[in-house]
């Protein structure tokens, strides 16, 4: 059903099992998949391709140009998977053409209101972020971290699968994964050991997450000696959860 007061352009590529309210707006560029929502005054607009199942609340501003002084106007992307929320009052942006051209959201987010994704930003599945959560360009969230309201992430870091981040944190360098942190600026409290037990891990992979953190953490290593350690996990995915990660730290860890 889409309501009569929509605009949506002839270019653009909709399903007819779509749900559309009022005021709506969708540009030449937008592809969207099967089974979406949109409730009203929603805009979409760029070179835009989502997926099934996503729900946009009203308000959201999905696609737009990236805030970058640099952009002027070269054909850059937004590609968002399936089965996502995003709550009212969501912006998300495209990417630049110096950040790669794209911004990337996985599938089964769940985005809370008033939060912003900047330009160039590679998101992950399974991820949650409370309200007002800021990300600045470029940044890359992996697979079920939770963000809390008002935290502020800079550009470039990079959170580890199932770290979180307490409530106004703000993220100066990356988080490593199955971590906890908190402050301004954001320093690290320990274990995400709520998280690590709702992701149900085994015995075994709790013990390999553990002796990783000794080894990065509360040991003499050097980090470079740290990530050596990482061979003699057990466990192939909990070593790949935290090789993805190093393989893409850049700005230091959150100690």
């Amino acid at each position: 059903m889409i309501h009569d007061s929509a605009i949506i352009s002839k270019n653009a590529e909709i399903p007819d099992d779509i749900e559309m309210g009022v005021n709506c707006i969708i540009g030449d560029n937008v592809k969207i998949g099967k089974k979406c929502i949109l409730h009203d005054n929603v805009r979409i607009v760029g070179n835009t391709t989502i997926g099934n199942g996503n729900i946009f609340f009203s308000n959201s501003v999905i696609g737009e140009v990236p805030q970058d002084k640099k952009y002027s106007g070269e054909e850059t992307f937004l590609i968002i998977g399936d089965n996502n929320t995003f709550r009212e009052f969501v912006t998300i942006n495209s990417g630049t053409l110096t950040g790669g051209g794209k911004t990337v959201i996985g599938s089964k987010n769940w985005v809370m209101a008033y939060v912003h994704i900047a330009h160039d930003c590679n998101i992950g599945d399974y991820n949650t972020f409370a309200n007002c959560t800021q990300l600045a360009g470029h940044v890359n969230i992996q697979n079920n971290v939770i963000l809390g309201g008002f935290t502020g992430v800079h550009q470039f870091c990079t959170l580890g699968s199932f770290s979180i981040t307490g409530i106004s944190s703000v993220i100066l360098k990356d988080v490593f994964p199955f971590t906890k942190v908190m402050g301004n600026r954001a320093k690290l409290f320990g274990l995400n050991l709520e998280g690590i037990k709702r992701a149900e891990f085994n015995n075994l992979e709790v013990l390999d997450i553990k002796d990783t953190y000794k080894n990065f953490f509360n040991s003499s290593l050097r980090y470079e000696d740290a990530k050596k350690t990482i061979k003699n996990i057990k466990n192939s995915k909990i070593s790949d959860i935290i090789l993805n990660f190093i393989d893409i730290s850049c700005k230091g860890i959150v100690r």
